[in-house]
């Protein structure tokens, strides 16, 4: 869905963009810090020199952590206080995390570091910048994050690749030591001081990263699912006259009109339209998958737009704890706190849940040959003899029941942690994890129902579709034979998925039709 950008991502006292995100995370782009940044580092470093020399205890530079924070720690004894935080706060467990989340929370906690509110020394963030620069990615665990105090396990895992230990892989992707891929590429390990652990921890980088990530996929997958819709419409026989802009209007939902707009251009000048829509079509209206497919693409659109806002917001924000003040104060706070994005990636959830929903009812209606509109029984060459797309459809619908139970809220589930000290906790992490699964589910939801509607809207030859939807189906067929006898139907229907997924389709409406919305 993305182009490789090789360009360095310039990482300042400014907030990252989205685009950022996906340019380091997805697309392997480097990153540098800029001149303001680093001597806003180095100035706010200097307090925390001052404090850590100060005989008063403050939390983060002189104590210990969480509920062992009473204990004031002997500066002899503050290098093996941060080393002992990031080694045993990495204590992740199971599958690894793809490239890409480790990549994106590297990215953004480092864009924290920049802020100069966190009190690290500058060569600490140009280890972060360095290591994405470098292509090194420490290996993180699916399993270690509540959502709160910062998503800690993640980005001790990624602390303690910079300090030289525990598995990273290269940029080539061989598995080894911190220390050697270090080594290989003339860096250095970093001994942190006073306050730098706790500094490199405490964030919702995690759970940010996958947000930006899955921003990004939606803004895609939305556009693919009016395709989608567009194609079905068509392939079904159904009208395009609900899509009109006036009737859109009359409920002023930005999203709901983008996608009819989508719709009505893919539908523009279609001979299979045109074949039924004179006076002869008795029929007074299409099925509510049909007719309201802008009502609930739009509605994601908008729920994506508002995830979106959050997403800004938290992109501006320094999250650490303690947290340097603009006006030089060292202050306890709860910004680390991950509702406002776990709450968003949980609604992300279910509007994805329910495009994969509505997108299948379509699916449904091609197979059934009292609903397809003439069409033969599971688009089958010879009905009996060969099912068709029968299971295409059953395949569909188990992941659209995934879906749903991937949508049930994460952040509703708060649990006790560090001896009642972080007594709430967020759950964003996990939120995140599970969207993830749920915009892969629906890529292969979208995917099949393309794959059926290109089936019958060939299936209603010799009429021709539109320039928009026929674009797409020979787009399609590059990858994907047309109708005909059974076949082995896994691997179509993971040939339509890669297409689905690199943006090959919208690639193809849009050369026809112009940008979609």
């Amino acid at each position: 869905m993305s182009t490789a950008i090789t360009e360095p991502v310039a990482v300042g006292v400014g907030p990252v963009s989205i685009a950022d995100v996906v340019a380091v995370a997805r697309n392997g782009c480097g990153v540098r810090l800029t001149d303001e940044a680093l001597d806003g580092i180095a100035r706010s470093r200097t307090l925390i020199d001052a404090l850590a020399a100060a005989p008063t205890p403050v939390y983060g530079i002189s104590t210990g952590f969480g509920a062992l924070a009473t204990r004031h720690i002997a500066p002899e004894l503050r290098t093996a206080l941060q080393r002992s935080l990031i080694r045993s706060h990495a204590a992740g467990s199971g599958p690894e995390v793809e490239r890409e989340v480790v990549r994106g929370l590297m990215l953004l906690r480092l864009s924290t570091l920049a802020t100069g509110r966190t009190g690290v020394r500058p060569e600490v963030a140009r280890a972060y910048a360095d290591l994405l620069s470098a292509g090194i990615t420490p290996v993180v665990h699916e399993y270690g994050s509540l959502g709160c105090s910062g998503d800690l396990a993640p980005l001790a895992h990624v602390a303690l690749a910079v300090t030289g230990e525990g598995p990273v892989y290269t940029a080539d992707g061989r598995r080894v030591e911190a220390a050697q891929a270090l080594a290989e590429c003339g860096l250095t390990p970093v001994v942190l001081a006073e306050k730098e652990g706790l500094a490199l921890i405490n964030g919702t980088d995690g759970m940010l990263g996958m947000l930006a990530l899955a921003i990004t996929d939606l803004d895609h997958l939305t556009r693919l699912a009016d395709i989608a819709a567009a194609m079905s419409v068509e392939g079904l026989l159904g009208t395009d006259r609900v899509f009109a802009a006036d009737l859109q209007a009359l409920r002023p939902h930005p999203g709901q009109a983008a996608s009819a707009a989508n719709i009505a251009a893919l539908l523009k000048d279609s001979p299979i339209v045109a074949s039924h829509a004179g006076p002869e079509d008795t029929r007074v209206q299409d099925a509510y998958s049909l007719r309201c497919s802008p009502q609930v693409a739009g509605a994601v659109r908008d729920t994506v737009d508002h995830a979106r806002s959050v997403a800004g917001r938290e992109l501006a924000s320094a999250v650490d704890n303690p947290v340097i003040t603009l006006d030089g104060e060292v202050s306890s706070n709860g910004n680390f706190h991950g509702a406002p994005v776990a709450y968003v990636l949980d609604f992300l959830a279910i509007a994805t849940a329910d495009l994969a929903s509505i997108s299948e009812r379509r699916t449904d209606r091609f197979l059934d040959k009292a609903r397809n509109n003439g069409l033969p029984p599971f688009l089958a060459a010879d009905p009996g003899v060969d099912s068709g797309m029968m299971i295409a459809q059953y395949t569909q619908a188990a992941i659209v029941s995934e879906l749903k139970r991937l949508a049930v809220p994460a952040s509703v589930d708060s649990i006790p942690s560090s001896a009642m000290q972080e007594d709430h906790v967020s759950m964003g992490w996990h939120a995140a994890r599970k969207l993830r699964r749920s915009i892969d589910g629906l890529t292969r939801v979208l995917a099949i129902e393309i794959l059926t509607a290109a089936r019958g809207i060939d299936m209603r030859a010799p009429i021709q579709p539109g320039p928009g939807t026929g674009a797409v189906v020979r787009a399609l067929r590059t990858a994907v034979p047309g109708p005909g006898p059974d076949r082995f139907l896994a691997p179509d229907i993971e040939a339509a998925v890669r297409l689905a997924a690199s943006g090959d389709l919208v690639a193809a409406a849009e050369s026809a039709v112009g940008p979609l919305r």
